[in-house]
């Protein structure tokens, strides 16, 4: 929920998203690239999310899988 108050707070459009923080790892960081970040972080278990789902198809497709990715992809 931190996290979420934080979102809130930073979704005032005078709240300048170009600001700057140190990061322990990478030194100077914008606010635009955590929350560039965290979309992709979520994007990243969605597509887990679809090749687990894909997956229980794989047998299913047959010779088709040479043309579906999402089953090649491990």
């Amino acid at each position: 929920m931190e996290s979420l108050s934080y979102l809130r707070l930073i979704a005032n459009p005078d709240f300048n998203l170009e600001q700057s923080g140190l990061h322990l790892e990478f030194g100077v960081v914008r606010i635009s690239e955590l929350l560039s970040a965290w979309v992709v972080h979520d994007l990243t278990h969605i597509a887990q999310i679809v090749r687990v789902l894909a997956e229980r198809y794989r047998a299913d497709v047959g010779q088709w899988k040479a043309y579906l990715g999402i089953l090649n992809k491990k």
